[in-house]
């Protein structure tokens, strides 16, 4: 059955536009409802996207789809819904105060090409705040904000399109007799479209500048600005190239791994756990293995890291938290047990250890300078036997050793991660660490008694 045929795509339930006598907008607006109904689209496969803004008024008078979002941000809410939906036909009303604001969106879009339409109400001003200059605003303009004349030059927005790559760039003005089809075109470029409708504000800038449709004619050519198509260069639109790109490098998904107990555990309620250390010595990791391994043995756990923007210099700290319970709060205030392997996780640290409770058991290199602390202190020689095996094997060591002192869970549990999510030219590696770690407790228990 055919659709039936749009007159209008314009709805008047809520009442007449909204400009003022006029206004370049109420122009622009009718002649976007004019290329709709030549174009014939499916109205609920319209967006009509725009922001804060006078011409931010008009796409709830239209039957299609609105989003209607942050001044200066359309372009980037119609990037996203055409990338998430390419079937839609994406049309972004835009003032110039929004377009400058926006700028850097102006230039991404452009040099990507997607498939969006830029409709540009510019009318050389922010008419909807009270008249300030905008990006637009040409050099001795009066406005609120520049009522001794403007002092900088207007920003040509097609050059700038054009300049970024913008496939299809018009600039025209609201008077024009054919702005109704040259729109349409616009919409029917498969690429990003660049539409820049020069118009009159008649509430702010015309009244305080004698802009005429005249004197609109004679700006242009004063500044050589031309009318017309300025760009006409197809070349592949974004979302459809980019989905052409990754079928044709596309690999196999590797699937995440479940974790279904499988083990025991003797934890009571929730239990905090850190980890410090340096950056490269493996610290997420072996964290993430270790709560892996809780998890394994029927525990909730949670993970969170703290490290420098540096890479292998600085510290590593990692906060596990344990719980036989869901876990709703994720903060360590008060740790269960602190584990701290080298120089820059105790500096970092420092403040924190020094405020540990007599309840913490803190399990340190056995070489580190540890400063007055209350908790429980365990020294063990983990650098010297880490070197034995492969240095960065002493975050994953210390882990263990605190599995045996603690016993929060098998021994086995952690060596069953190990072995299924790891890859195979580590796990043995690992699992010979977690091996020293262990003894180095009983050797410990042993040296105590």
């Amino acid at each position: 059955m055919k659709p039936a045929e749009h007159h209008s795509y314009m709805t008047d339930k809520i009442g007449p536009l909204p400009f003022c006598p006029g206004c370049g907008h109420f122009l622009l607006t009718k002649a976007l409802d004019r290329a709709l109904v030549k174009l014939q689209p499916d109205p609920k496969k319209v967006v009509i996207v725009t922001d804060i803004g006078c011409i931010g008024l008009s796409d709830r008078y239209f039957i299609t789809n609105a989003f209607h979002g942050l001044h200066g941000r359309s372009i980037t809410y119609g990037c996203g819904l055409k990338l998430a939906r390419p079937d839609l036909t994406v049309i972004v009303l835009q003032g110039d105060g929004g377009c400058g604001i926006g700028g850097t969106h102006l230039l991404n879009v452009s040099r990507r090409n997607i498939g969006i339409t830029l409709i540009v109400g510019n009318n050389f001003n922010y008419g909807m705040t009270g008249g300030q200059h905008s990006v637009t605003t040409p050099t001795s303009g009066i406005t609120s904000t520049t009522p001794w004349g403007n002092v900088e030059g207007p920003m040509d927005l097609c050059g700038t399109a054009a300049a970024a790559g913008a496939a299809w760039v018009y600039r025209a003005t609201a008077f024009d007799k054919d702005l109704p089809d040259v729109m349409a075109n616009a919409i029917e470029q498969p690429g990003f479209a660049m539409f820049d409708v020069w118009e009159l504000c008649t509430a702010y800038y015309s009244p305080r500048n004698q802009l005429t449709k005249m004197n609109l004619f004679n700006l242009l050519k004063s500044y050589d600005f031309k009318l017309g198509l300025l760009v006409d260069k197809p070349r592949p639109e974004y979302s459809e190239h980019y989905r052409k790109a990754f079928e044709k490098g596309k690999r196999v998904i590797k699937q995440k791994h479940t974790i279904s107990k499988k083990y025991d555990h003797s934890v009571k309620r929730q239990m905090g756990i850190v980890i410090a250390g340096s950056a490269g010595q493996k610290i997420k990791s072996s964290a993430t293995l270790f709560a892996e391994a809780a998890m394994l043995s029927g525990l909730d756990a949670t993970q969170k890291d703290d490290y420098p923007i540096t890479v292998m210099t600085g510290h590593s700290i990692a906060e596990i938290t344990l719980s036989p319970e869901q876990i709703d709060y994720t903060a360590i205030e008060s740790p269960d047990y602190f584990v701290v392997i080298s120089k820059d996780g105790l500096k970092r640290a420092r403040s924190r250890i020094e405020n540990l409770s007599e309840n913490c058991t803190l399990l340190a290199e056995e070489t580190l300078e540890l400063p007055e602390t209350k908790a429980k202190i365990i020294r063990i020689p983990l650098f010297q036997n880490a070197k034995k095996i492969y240095k960065l094997t002493i975050a994953i060591m210390s882990l263990a050793a605190l599995l045996k002192h603690s016993n929060l869970y098998p021994l086995d549990a952690l060596k069953k991660i190990i072995s299924n999510f790891q890859k195979p030219s580590v796990v043995e590696i690992n699992l010979n660490a977690v091996k020293i770690g262990f003894e180095l407790i009983n050797n410990e228990k042993r040296r105590n008694k």
